[in-house]
C-alpha cells in the first residue's frame, strides 16, 4: 500500500489541480476554492483511519481531544473553579485520546469496512447534507465539497490498489482487491448497514439535477476557455492563427 507522504501529495496535487479548473470556471469563490483543496487533501487521508498506528489517525484523534476538552471548559467556565477547569481538560482530553480512541482502534481492522467505496460515499454525502441543510451554503459549493471529499478518498483507494501490483514481474500482492472494494462477505452485516445508510443519505441529499445543469452551463467554460493560457501566450496564439 502506498505511505502517508504519498497519498498526501497526490491527494493534493490531484485536489489542487481539479478546484483551481473548477475555481476559473467560477462555479466556486475563494473560500470554495480553498475548501476544496482542504477537503480533497483530507480525503486522500480519510480510508487509513481503520489504521491503529496512521498517521491521520493519530493526529484526527489529537485534534479532537483538543476541541472535546476546550469545547467542555469554555462550557463550564463560569460555574467552576480554576482547579476544577484544569482538571476538567486533563479528563476530557484523557477520556477522547485514551478510552475512545482504544475504543475505536480495537472495534476497527484496517482495511476493514472503512477502507471501502460505501463508506466513503456516505462521508461524502454526509458532507454534502451538512454543508447545505447545516452550514446553509450554495448548492454547487455543498456539491463538490462532498465529491471532493469523496474524490480524495477515491485517489487514496487506487493509489493502495496500485502499489498491490507488483510491477517488477507483474504480479498481483497479497492486498489486491482489499483496498477498493464494494462488499466483503465476512463483513455482510456491517456492509448491510452502511448500504442502509447510504440510501437514506441519497433519499436526503440536495437535489442534484441543478448541480449539474449548474456545473453543465456553457459560459462556465467559455470562462475557463478564456482563461486558460497565459496573456503573452494567447496574444501570440491568436496572431498566429
Amino acid at each position: 500500500m502506498a505511505n502517508f507522504n504519498t497519498h498526501l501529495n497526490v491527494a493534493f496535487m490531484v485536489s489542487g489541480t481539479l478546484s483551481l479548473t473548477v475555481y476559473k470556471a467560477g462555479l466556486i469563490d475563494d473560500s470554495g476554492f480553498l475548501g476544496c483543496v482542504a477537503l480533497g487533501t483530507i480525503g486522500g487521508l480519510l480510508p487509513d483511519l481503520d489504521s491503529d498506528n496512521s498517521t491521520p489517525i493519530k493526529l484526527g484523534f489529537n485534534i479532537t481531544s483538543f476541541v472535546f476538552a476546550f469545547g467542555l471548559v469554555m462550557h463550564w467556565r463560569s460555574d467552576l473553579s480554576l482547579l476544577a477547569l484544569i482538571a476538567l481538560w486533563l479528563a476530557g482530553y484523557g477520556f477522547m485520546r485514551y478510552v475512545i480512541f482504544h475504543i475505536f482502534t480495537t472495534m476497527t481492522v484496517h482495511r476493514g469496512v472503512i477502507h471501502s467505496v460505501p463508506y466513503m460515499a456516505i462521508l461524502g454525502l454526509g458532507l454534502t447534507c451538512l454543508s447545505y441543510y447545516g452550514l446553509h451554503l450554495p448548492l454547487t459549493t455543498s456539491w463538490f465539497y462532498g465529491l471532493f471529499l469523496f474524490g480524495g478518498a477515491m485517489v487514496h483507494l487506487a493509489l493502495d490498489e496500485l502499489y498491490s501490483v507488483n510491477l517488477s514481474n507483474m504480479k498481483m500482492k497479497r492486498s489486491s482487491g482489499t483496498a477498493m472494494k464494494f462488499y466483503q462477505p465476512k463483513d455482510k452485516w456491517w456492509y448491510l448497514l452502511i448500504y442502509g445508510v447510504l440510501a437514506l443519505l441519497i433519499y436526503a441529499a440536495p437535489p442534484f439535477a441543478p448541480f449539474v445543469d449548474d456545473v453543465s452551463d456553457p459560459t462556465h467554460w467559455q470562462q475557463l476557455r478564456q482563461g486558460l493560457l497565459p496573456t503573452l501566450l494567447e496574444t501570440w496564439w491568436t496572431h498566429k492563427g
